[in-house]
């Protein structure tokens, strides 16, 4: 399923290497957008996991969700994403298409999530693996900064950060929403940020060429992407329509 295991560092940008058997090189197209749900729990939540891991997630105003979470005792690594689609009913939060890239174990697990919500407040929950690992609670609370107005402005500049210990990436932003970068090993994107209509938060989408030295090799993937003006801090996360394969970026710029 895995290329290469990968650990990412918070403040560098990473590729992710992940490419099941039977994905091809192309580019994949982005499934259909689910049913909205009667209502989300929108926002950016911030917590930890009972297993002393630290997590960081948007949900968006139609029940996506991307959540990122840390190694063990160690939240400045991170060690993997969740990502699937919610619904909540009553304050109940469900998901049963969740997706875990965990790259300690360099694995992609199928799972589902049971929680409760409340408006702008918690988020709780537990993470229940379909087979292999042990279900995982999780405690959040609400981030205000999701209140924030997107400012393009703001996110436009150049961030430089790290694939491996051997590679960097070289990644530019406009204040209109492109996006350009490449690799010190010669993989080259382009890709667009824009504003969502709801919250602090922004819609990807990264096209990548031809090269070898690409894992997302010709194919285009969609995601989110957050920024903490404070920090300089830009953070993002795309998947391919498969879930197969995909890139994190969190950089800053100088």
């Amino acid at each position: 399923m895995y290329r290469k295991r990968m650990v990412i560092p918070v403040f560098g940008l990473v590729l992710l290497q992940y490419l099941s058997a039977c994905s091809g090189a192309g580019d994949t197209a982005p499934p259909s957008p689910a049913p909205l749900p009667t209502a989300s729990a929108e926002g950016l939540w911030t917590g930890t996991t009972d297993t002393n891991r630290t997590i960081a997630g948007l949900v968006l105003d139609n029940g996506v969700y991307w959540i990122l979470y840390s190694v063990v005792g160690n939240p400045s690594t991170v060690a993997g994403l969740v990502q699937g689609d919610s619904s909540l009913q009553n304050g109940v939060l469900t998901s049963s298409n969740a997706k875990d890239f965990n790259f300690e174990a360099g694995e992609i697990l199928d799972a589902t999530i049971n929680g409760s919500h409340t408006t702008k407040q918690s988020l709780t929950g537990t993470l229940a693996y379909v087979v292999g690992r042990q279900s995982t609670s999780f405690t959040t609370a609400y981030d205000s900064a999701y209140d924030l107005i997107p400012d393009m402005n703001a996110i436009a500049g150049t961030y430089i950060g790290p694939v491996t210990t051997t590679e960097d990436v070289t990644v530019q932003v406009s204040s209109n929403g492109d996006i350009s970068g490449k690799s010190t090993t010669g993989c080259t994107f382009t890709g667009s940020f824009s504003p969502r209509t709801h919250g602090n938060v922004y819609d990807v989408t990264i096209a990548f060429g031809p090269q070898d030295a690409c894992s997302n090799k010709s194919s285009t993937v969609r995601g989110v992407g957050f920024y903490d003006a404070e920090a300089k801090r830009l953070t993002s996360a795309a998947l391919n329509g498969t879930r197969t394969n995909g890139f994190i970026f969190i950089g800053t710029k100088p």
